[in-house]
């Protein structure tokens, strides 16, 4: 039986990664305005890499990263996630997400969030996720609040200082 796991909202489509994704991640992920609080550019072979890698994930957990897309069209927005958090499995779950730029204060990332956050409770079986980000990226923390998150300190991820937000299922 095939699963699928791509989620409709009211303007977006998010599906797990696919290699027909490539060229697009590839745009974001070495776009250095979108990777400046997220690490390193990435480059054709890491997107590769990480399509493989998010296939094997999707398989063993049911859960991972989504290639957003607005609806109804095939325009490429970003990505979203829902991942054990710093790829350790002992972690809780968290959600993440990542535009292009151009795309940036419409709304999209609380949009994205609030779908992998839903997909956690609901379809992961989630009972508490949590959020990350680089200290200094004010705009993600916002999207976070506006998720309806707790803002709970600073905690190291990622191997740097990250403002560390959770939530319960309602």
């Amino acid at each position: 039986m095939k699963i699928d796991w791509t989620i409709a909202t009211t303007r977006l489509v998010l599906t797990p990664f696919l290699p027909a994704h490539e060229d697009a991640l590839f745009a974001m992920n070495s776009d250095p305005q979108v990777m400046r609080y997220l690490g390193p550019e990435q480059s054709r072979d890491d997107v590769r890499t990480s399509i493989a890698r998010q296939k094997e994930r999707w398989a063993k957990h049911g859960f991972g990263w989504w290639s957003v897309f607005l609806k109804d069209t095939d325009t490429q927005i970003g990505a979203a996630c829902l991942q054990h958090l710093a790829h350790d499995e002992a972690n809780p779950l968290e959600i993440g997400w990542r535009l292009m730029p151009q795309f940036h204060g419409k709304g999209y990332a609380t949009e994205a969030g609030q779908a992998a956050m839903d997909f956690g409770f609901g379809a992961a079986g989630q009972d508490y996720i949590c959020a990350v980000a680089d200290v200094p990226n004010e705009a993600s923390q916002n999207v976070m609040k506006r998720l309806g998150m707790r803002y709970v300190g600073v905690r190291e991820y990622y191997d740097q200082d990250c403002a560390y937000f959770e939530i319960d299922k309602p």
